[in-house]
């Protein structure tokens, strides 16, 4: 069994699927049990791969998110990128427009991404949670669970130098750990070999502007494993 053929079925074991027709290709076996037969899952180069993961997210039904979304925010940038930027949850903008970090906090987090010489274009952003909570209101543990998987595999198929999480769900949904990200930000981790660093959420930065200075402080850290002037 290949490489590919062995995480693709490990992501559909993940995602709750547990029988495959193996007469038909594996692509669209995965597509008649995500309920999107006639769209083509399958395996192609990094970007594609990327592609055909989202379109199997874009119709999860695996928890209540899915009752109430507009659509799924699956993720946007370079699929190759050196830098990862993993939020909690998409808000109302987001919701609305299919793209993550996109409202007020998004742009703030834009005007991080320029302040370090990249642009998003450069790096990958993404969320643990695909879809809004109603209300924007925490994302409930189950939630949590339901989801793990699409980013996980994102992070997989991405392999980036160094991941950003942005505030305490972000990072303990990834690294399944209590920590607490006030006492935990601006320190490395590492995620199955990949350098992690926590830092606080643009929307906190937006309610307490005297945090951006810890923030950019944690940014330069990153700049730093990346080789990046500043």
């Amino acid at each position: 069994m290949n490489d590919d053929l062995r995480t693709e079925l490990a992501l559909l074991r993940d995602l709750g699927f547990t029988h495959l027709d193996l007469t038909k290709p594996l692509s669209e076996a995965a597509a008649v049990e995500a309920g999107l037969a006639g769209e083509s899952l399958e395996l192609q180069p990094n970007e594609e791969t990327l592609e055909s993961l989202g379109a199997v997210a874009s119709a999860c039904v695996r928890c209540r998110l899915a009752q109430s979304r507009t659509q799924v925010v699956f993720g946007t940038g370079s699929p190759t990128a050196d830098l990862m930027f993993i939020g909690e949850a998409p808000g109302r903008d987001e919701d609305l427009q299919g793209e993550p970090f996109v409202g007020r906090a998004g742009q703030l987090l834009t005007d991080i991404i320029k302040a370090m010489r990249l642009t998003r274009d450069d790096v990958y952003i993404a969320n643990v949670i695909k879809c809004r909570p109603p209300e924007n209101r925490n994302p409930e543990p189950d939630e949590l669970d339901a989801c793990r998987p699409y980013i996980r595999r994102q992070v997989e198929l991405i392999q980036p130098k160094v991941i950003v999480t942005l505030g305490r769900f972000a990072l303990q949904s990834l690294l399944e750990k209590s920590y607490s990200i006030t006492s935990i930000r601006g320190q490395w981790l590492e995620y199955h070999g990949v350098k992690v660093m926590p830092t606080l959420h643009p929307a906190y930065l937006l309610r307490t502007p005297a945090a951006k200075k810890d923030v950019w402080s944690d940014m330069k850290q990153v700049m730093g494993e990346l080789g990046i002037a500043f």
